[in-house]
C-alpha cells in the first residue's frame, strides 16, 4: 500500500532567516522502509558539504546518534520540516518537546510496523491547546 502525505506549512512567526522559503528541504529520521520510500519519491539530497537530509535508524543505532541527527537537522538553515517516525520520536521525546520554533516543523508519522497514536504527538497536543471548541462553531 502507498501512503500519500500532503504537507502544508504556514509560518506565522519565525526567526529572521528561518522562514519557509522555496527550496527548503524535508529531512527524514526513520526506519529503513520509511527512508527508502521517501528517497524513492525524490526527497533525498546531499548538499555541497556532503550532508544528507535523511537518517536511517536501524536496530543497532544508538540513542545518542538519533539525538545528534535530530539536533543537526534543527540547526540546518536549509531544512523546513523534520519528519520522524513516531516510535523513534518517542525515544527522543525530551528533545522534541523542547523544540518550540515553527521552522523547522517537526512532523511525526507512522511506520509500516507501528501505527500512529495522536495521543503521543507533542506537536498535535500543542496545536489542540491553541484552540477551543468554540473556535470551530
Amino acid at each position: 500500500p502507498f501512503i500519500i502525505i500532503k504537507i502544508v506549512c504556514t509560518v506565522m512567526a519565525a526567526k529572521p532567516g528561518r522562514s519557509a522559503k522555496p527550496g527548503r528541504l524535508l529531512a527524514i529520521i526513520g526506519d529503513e522502509d520509511t527512508c527508502t520510500g521517501f528517497l524513492l519519491g525524490g526527497v533525498g539530497e546531499v548538499n555541497a558539504k556532503r550532508q544528507k537530509n535523511f537518517f536511517v535508524v536501524r536496530k543497532d543505532t544508538t540513542l545518542g546518534e538519533i539525538e545528534d541527527a535530530f539536533k543537526h537537522f534543527l540547526a540546518r538553515n536549509d531544512i523546513a520540516i523534520v519528519m520522524i517516525n513516531q516510535h523513534i520520536a518517542d525515544e527522543i521525546r525530551h528533545l522534541i518537546d523542547k523544540h518550540t520554533e515553527s521552522i523547522p516543523a517537526v512532523l511525526e508519522v507512522p511506520s509500516k510496523d507501528q501505527p500512529y497514536d495522536p495521543a503521543k504527538d507533542s506537536i498535535l497536543k500543542r496545536a489542540k491547546g491553541m484552540f477551543s471548541a468554540e473556535d470551530f462553531r
